[in-house]
């Protein structure tokens, strides 16, 4: 278990994260999302040591975080810190090897990585002559390639065609199926929707909201659609409803409590033909959108 307790940072008098709590659980894949300068990256550095701390704590396993518990963290910085002149599989080694893995096994363990990207045949090219996309990859295996006990990773996904977002996301569930914490950042909602267990939203420096999309969805208004064969705009006139959206046959509501949406249907039904009549499921985009205006 990660854990970030009203953690703080200031830069001089800007507060670029504001007493931020949460948790990233062992097992669990972890979505930071947050706009620009919401403050993601300072938090994330901050977890990893690269920043100090102005305020709070950040602890692993139920005890105050170490040095040698980061060590034995994968880091993925915002920006590439990869030396451009140098052969991938000479720089990944030697990055391995500074995780304590001997020359043998780092790579081996490199270039398997190499190969799930579908990069082996590049292993012998130097950084520069890699694509953008590419580097991203040789990037991610940088992080992921020496066991780590937890995944920090900051826009893993930027820059990646649909093929290596597949391989990435196959990757890190690797990685959480044994009960590794994976947090990782990413402005792509429906990417962060399809992988993450849970949601951290960060707005301002401030944590807004935290926990499953399942969670998130259900904070919002509750909607209903209801779709008739005949017009729908005597819904407006329902006590105890406010009309969201109206289509001629078809009509979103909101209903002030269950009786009132029973309400509706029963009229409905006297009406005419009732085609459809369930809850609306806001997206994880809608519902961020809706707690960041």
């Amino acid at each position: 278990m990660l854990e970030v307790r009203n953690l703080t940072r200031r830069f001089g008098d800007v507060t670029a994260v504001d007493d931020a709590t949460f948790s990233v659980p062992g097992g669990v894949m972890t979505g930071f999302v947050g706009g620009n300068g919401a403050g993601k990256t300072t938090t994330m550095r901050m977890i990893m040591g690269v920043l100090g701390i102005t305020a709070g704590r950040v602890g692993w396993d139920g005890r105050e975080i170490t040095t040698a518990d980061r060590r034995r963290f994968g880091y993925m910085p915002e920006e590439r810190g990869l030396y451009p002149k140098q052969r991938v599989i000479d720089q990944l080694a030697y990055l391995g090897r500074l995780k304590g893995m001997d020359a043998g096994a780092a790579r081996r363990t490199v270039m398997d990585h190499l190969e799930r990207f579908g990069l082996a045949e590049r292993a012998k090219d130097r950084v520069q002559e890699l694509s953008l996309g590419n580097q991203q990859r040789v990037q991610i295996t940088a992080a992921v390639m020496a066991d780590p006990a937890a995944l920090i990773l900051d826009e893993p996904f930027s820059g990646l065609d649909p093929a290596a977002v597949d391989a990435m996301a196959d990757l890190l569930r690797d990685h959480t199926a044994r009960g590794v914490p994976v947090l990782f950042s990413s402005h792509q909602l429906d990417l962060v929707e399809r992988l993450c267990d849970r949601l951290v939203v960060l707005k301002g420096g401030r944590v807004l909201a935290e926990g499953t999309a399942a969670d998130l969805q259900s904070r919002g208004p509750r909607l209903v659609r209801l779709v008739l064969d005949g017009d729908a705009g005597w819904v407006r006139d329902r006590p105890g409803v406010r009309v969201a959206d109206l289509d001629r046959t078809t009509v979103v509501f909101e209903p002030a409590d269950a009786d009132a949406a029973d309400a509706v249907l029963r009229d409905a039904l006297h009406r005419g033909r009732v085609e459809a009549f369930a809850p609306v499921i806001p997206s994880l985009n809608d519902v961020y959108l809706e707690m960041t205006k």
